[in-house]
């Protein structure tokens, strides 16, 4: 038998750990992998991919970024405005089904976030055999409980506040630091807390500038001689809207810049000098974690396992530390949203930290 494995989306720490996954448990079972380059459009004819060996996939777990490429981009950018989903056209997904099928493969897994795993549902209803495995940094997959590539993305958050931490206490400085994360303030959230943040701002809590600089003010005169704050990409405050810069090729909203407005206003208010760190894709970059590593690697073992047993048109997915799957349109109905009111919001606020409401 012969299987495709392709990455979509944005790169992420992890994706080489499920492209080891893939090739080794489908070795096992004598099959041969295709790695298609470049997302989705290698599948066009007529067909960019390699064959992929465990001898030649050797070494890879460890690297960052994927051997196969990816793109978000095309001809199957499947998410336009804010959300909006479009169709792939019928001349597209006729190419792909006879290439597919030039090719002999007989099941494709997809490897991505929301706008991957749409086109790849999109395929499962046109009836090809597609299985998918859930990527994202931004840990915004609702039907995981976690995604490969976000520990990776939070250990990069502390490690930069680690090392804003020093500088901002020799010289009495309020730092903030902007991360990604887009709708979703998970990796604002656990790396503030991981950090030592005295702030953390996130799209699911609208904050008030006033209440940020109160909180400061409160912990100099505690004693503190500075504080860190991080925001989430995706934060607003109360009554307004996302800082977003659209894309030209008319895909997801870009969004950036909240980071700077924060450094603006809390620094007027305080009247104590801010400086700005945003730390964009170094966030995607580098090698995955062990913990990203392994769930990397689980992945990709159970999407071959779900080819196996014939089940399609299903993502795998990670709950209560069991890697089982869902169907893939539950995968892209809902957004993860950190809760408000979670234990992890309680803790954070527990040892001091200000969400600025």
């Amino acid at each position: 038998m012969r299987i495709g494995l392709l990455n979509g989306g944005g790169d992420c720490p992890g994706l080489n750990a499920v492209t080891h996954g893939v090739v080794g448990a489908a070795n096992t079972l004598g099959w041969e992998v295709v790695g298609f380059r470049d997302g989705f459009e290698g599948l066009l004819p007529p067909g960019n991919f390699k064959v992929l060996s465990p001898a030649k996939t050797a070494g890879i777990l460890k690297l960052g970024g994927t051997i196969l490429g990816t793109t978000n981009r095309g001809h199957f950018s499947s998410k336009e405005g804010a959300g909006n989903v479009r169709r792939i056209p019928d001349d597209v997904m006729l190419a792909v089904r006879e290439s597919l099928e030039k090719l002999k493969v007989e099941a494709l897994i997809c490897v991505g976030g929301d706008g991957t795993l749409t086109t790849a549902l999109q395929f499962h209803e046109e009836g090809l055999p597609i299985t998918g495995v859930p990527k994202t940094i931004d840990n915004d997959l609702s039907a995981t409980a976690m995604t490969f590539g976000f520990d990776s993305a939070t250990q990069v958050v502390v490690e930069a506040l680690d090392r804003l931490q020093t500088t901002a206490t020799s010289h009495k400085r309020l730092m903030v630091l902007e991360v990604m994360g887009r709708h979703a303030g998970w990796i604002a959230l656990f790396g503030g807390v991981g950090g030592g943040a005295s702030v953390v701002l996130i799209p699911e809590i609208p904050f008030r500038y006033e209440k940020v600089a109160q909180a400061i003010e409160s912990r100099e005169k505690a004693g503190f001689r500075s504080s860190l704050i991080v925001v989430a990409e995706g934060a607003v405050p109360l009554g307004g809207e996302p800082v977003v810069r659209a894309r030209k090729d008319g895909g997801e909203y870009q969004l950036g810049g909240i980071g700077e407005q924060v450094t603006q206003m809390v620094g007027q208010l305080t009247g104590k000098e801010t400086r700005c760190t945003t730390l964009g894709y170094l966030q995607r970059g580098g090698s995955p974690t062990c913990m990203d590593r392994v769930l990397g690697a689980r992945f990709g073992v159970k999407a071959v396992k779900l080819i196996e047993e014939k089940r399609f048109g299903r993502m795998v997915s990670y709950q209560r530390y069991h890697v089982g799957s869902v169907p893939i349109a539950d995968a892209v109905r809902k957004l993860n949203l950190v809760d408000a009111d979670g234990e992890i919001v309680e803790a954070a606020r527990a040892i001091g930290i200000s969400f600025g409401d």
